[in-house]
């Protein structure tokens, strides 16, 4: 059994949102509701008071009549239905109700029925960010709202606490998957990476890599269902220099392990990807030879690896180390080009409509003459609008943009004296500063990091 990792820390909680429109005003109403209500439901519920039916006024809750009296039952799956439907930041207020509230909420059936509701709900689709601020040198970590609904006009408030003692020189936010993600983060002479959820507040310290990172190695984190533990996987590109051998931990052992190469024992390309992104239980990356590339997978159960076939039109593209990267869209498959190293000037993104299909591969999007050297897609929104990460050529900042206005980006940043403007989209929560190092889109959840090591 794996010792429990100590909690290395916790971050502040975000803003709530404003009044929503339509379903985000009906949610903010029902949160408020339940915040009333909940404590007289629980009251009823673990104290098994009994309530004299026929009186034509009801008994106050501090004088119950208990004689002759019917008993009065509220169902629990009922109670579970309706928790599922709220968000994460009322039911982390919940759980302060009662002992009957808190065991309900952290729940390992409660936590995966609210999650598989949340996967579904915009309002649940957050953007974690980190950035560098030049004037102390110092990374700030923020959550910002991927709902069109959610607008926070102070940013300061989408703030996060950092989820270590540490103070911050250096950031990295490596991956997210389920609510949770892995951070880096560098002190003036020690590292730390942590498993964290930055919507409860928690995070644990992971065991030290076995191998140690170099700044070109990648993480990717994904859930073994026929083991029921969450695993992390740990790869290195081996271009030159000694070879790592690439790792994996399962957090319920507590240390990491070696894993078979793959029989080919190509080059890893790691260049256009940030992460592993891990998919239908299988880990994701591009690996290339002296003419071809491929996308390899490594099943999370069974460690056993596997090709996804490509497109004729992705073959097409000349094989590099920055020409190809892969992520997840929608819980699809996706692959993009980039641009700057295409030499066309012309970014490009297929999903995977059915996976494992050759034949399945469909454009999504396209883009051409961009200021823009590099792109990866981060969320699709629901009108089918695109959120990348992009690095200037001009300006060697960085940002999160959208397509609809040729990469122009939300707010207004300032990155080395240039400046892009706002464009007229209902999104103005993102933060303004001098850059933007990255970020990940993740689904808010209640899953909690210590509860996986045992």
């Amino acid at each position: 059994m794996a010792q429990k990792r100590k909690n290395d820390g916790e971050l502040a909680e975000s803003s709530s949102c404003k009044k929503q429109k339509t379903k985000g005003k009906a949610n903010f109403i029902f949160s408020a509701a339940a915040a009333m209500f909940f404590p007289l439901l629980s009251f009823i519920t673990n104290n098994n008071f009994l309530l004299k039916l026929g009186k034509k006024t009801p008994p106050s809750i501090h004088h119950l009549d208990v004689d002759d009296s019917v008993k009065v039952q509220f169902p629990e799956e009922i109670l579970v239905n309706i928790l599922s439907r709220l968000p994460v930041w009322s039911l982390v207020r919940f759980k302060c109700v009662s002992k009957f509230w808190t065991t309900l909420i952290s729940d390992p059936y409660f936590t995966k029925k609210h999650l598989n509701r949340a996967r579904n709900d915009q309002d649940s689709q957050k953007l974690l960010i980190y950035q560098w601020g030049p004037k102390d040198s110092t990374f700030s970590l923020y959550c910002c709202p991927l709902s069109p609904v959610q607008q926070v006009k102070d940013v300061q408030k989408l703030k996060l606490d950092s989820p270590s003692t540490l103070k911050p020189r250096s950031c990295l936010i490596h991956c997210c998957y389920n609510g949770l993600a892995i951070i880096e983060i560098h002190a003036k002479y020690r590292v730390k990476i942590l498993l964290w959820n930055p919507s409860i507040r928690e995070s644990i310290v992971l065991p030290p890599l076995g191998c140690p990172g170099d700044g070109r190695s990648r993480f990717g984190l994904g859930y073994d269902s026929s083991s029921g533990e969450y695993k992390i996987i740990h790869m290195h590109q081996n271009l030159e220099g000694p070879n790592y051998p690439n790792e994996i931990l399962a957090l319920k052992d507590g240390s990491w392990r070696s894993i078979d190469e793959h029989p080919r024992a190509n080059h890893c390309w790691f260049y256009a990807s940030d992460s592993l992104p891990f998919i239908h239980a299988a880990f994701h990356w591009i690996q290339v030879s002296r003419n071809y590339f491929v996308v390899i997978s490594f099943n999370i159960s069974n460690e056993v690896y596997g090709e996804i076939p490509l497109s004729e039109e992705i073959l097409s593209l000349k094989p590099g180390p920055d020409t190809v990267g892969v992520s997840v869209l929608e819980g699809m498959l996706c692959v993009h080009s980039n641009l700057f190293f295409t030499g066309n000037g012309t970014f490009k993104v297929w999903v995977l409509k059915e996976y494992g299909v050759k034949e399945s591969w469909m454009l999504l999007t396209i883009v051409k003459d961009t200021p823009n050297v590099y792109a990866a897609p981060r969320h699709r929104f629901a009108d089918g609008e695109v959120l990348f990460w992009c690095l200037n050529h001009e300006t060697r900042g960085h940002a999160f943009r959208t397509v609809s206005r040729p990469f122009r980006s939300w707010p207004r940043w300032v990155t080395r004296g240039h400046t892009s403007w706002m464009v007229s989209r209902p999104f103005r929560s993102w933060p303004q500063c001098d850059t933007i190092q990255g970020g990940h889109a993740f689904t808010e959840s209640l899953i909690s990091p210590k509860s996986l090591t045992y």
